[in-house]
């Protein structure tokens, strides 16, 4: 088998940006919607995101050798998977996923900077379109998790289970799934107000306001009702220091009941913390951007469940589309 030298390995890596920064022209232009299930050609295209005939042409045939779009001649039309994923009418949609992810490069691109420093160069950027930052990170989330709850919600056992508290849950979507798959649960999301409408719309959406609720409120400071027989803390222990992280769970531990149940869902690091890639490039991507966040390992989420109370933990067999995992626990 023939293997690329190392020149263009590194060479790749390096130019990969090219196709990074395509890719979110295209959904920040929302080409993909503007065309949909019809066949354009550039000019069509253009006149519809008022371009240049010229320069949306050469977009379109870099989108075709990304194989995001298909060339019939001289017209265009989305592949399949343009169509699920990128079509803003799609329930699938990832583009706002995608368009956080541009939002980050602006701090990814001073990388030499925190890691000099220690410090997040989010701050040091200037705020802009913050509406739009917002709304991309709330759909992001509510869309990703929308494609991993239907999947991680069954591999977990809440049989007997009543009160669910969902911990910086945002939009609530993980709520609402567990409550969907257990019909005894009745869940609480608690996160800052600001998300409240976003998540009350969210949840009547699926006609469960009866069984899930909103308690608005920053978990570092305030009281998280309970008790609760099983807390949720999903992707909310990365943004956090070391110790932060021991208070959030020491916190969390005390609404639990006796006996209840905690579930840590977070990209974990392996022990020796050098993979896998996802979890290594997202605590760089946490440097970045936040005072002192990172992804942690097993090993450092057990130690940190432990000092607050929780045994008999254990890392389940689930494992995410970007390495997430699931450790479980119950109080003493």
């Amino acid at each position: 088998m023939n293997q690329k030298s190392e020149p263009d390995h590194l060479l790749g890596i390096s130019g990969a940006y090219w196709e990074t920064c395509t890719l979110h022209a295209a959904v920040k232009l929302d080409i993909f919607s503007v065309i949909g299930d019809k066949v354009l050609d550039a000019e069509g295209v253009a006149q519809c995101i008022n371009a240049d005939t010229r320069a949306t042409a050469m977009f379109l045939n870099a989108l075709c050798a990304m194989r995001l779009m298909r060339k019939e001649g001289e017209t265009y039309r989305n592949t399949e998977d343009a169509r699920t994923f990128l079509c803003k009418e799609s329930p699938r949609y990832v583009g706002y996923m995608i368009m956080h992810h541009h939002h980050l490069m602006e701090s990814w691109m001073r990388l030499d900077e925190a890691v000099i420093s220690g410090e997040s160069v989010y701050p040091l950027m200037i705020q802009h379109d913050e509406d739009s930052r917002r709304e991309s990170f709330l759909m992001g989330m509510f869309n990703l998790a929308m494609g991993i709850a239907p999947e991680l919600v069954p591999t977990l056992d809440l049989s007997g289970k009543t009160r669910l508290l969902d911990l910086g849950g945002g939009p609530g979507t993980y709520a609402i799934h567990f409550c969907m798959h257990n019909p005894q649960l009745a869940g609480t999301v608690f996160d800052l107000a600001t998300t409240q409408p976003f998540a009350e719309q969210t949840i009547a959406k699926f006609d469960l306001s009866d069984r899930v609720k909103f308690s608005p409120g920053d978990f570092h400071t305030d009281d998280l009702g309970g008790p609760y027989d099983v807390a949720w803390l999903s992707h909310i222990l990365h943004g956090e220091s070391p110790e932060a992280c021991r208070k959030i769970m020491a916190k969390a531990a005390d609404a639990l009941e006796p006996g209840g149940m905690m579930i840590i869902h977070e990209f974990i690091l392996d022990d020796t913390k050098d993979g896998p890639l996802f979890p290594a490039l997202f605590s760089l991507n946490m440097l970045a951007v936040t005072d002192s966040g990172q992804s942690y390992s097993e090993k450092e989420i057990r130690e940190m469940m432990e000092a607050a109370g929780i045994g008999e933990t254990h890392r389940t067999a689930y494992r995410g589309p970007t390495d997430s995992s699931v450790l479980v626990g119950i109080k003493k």
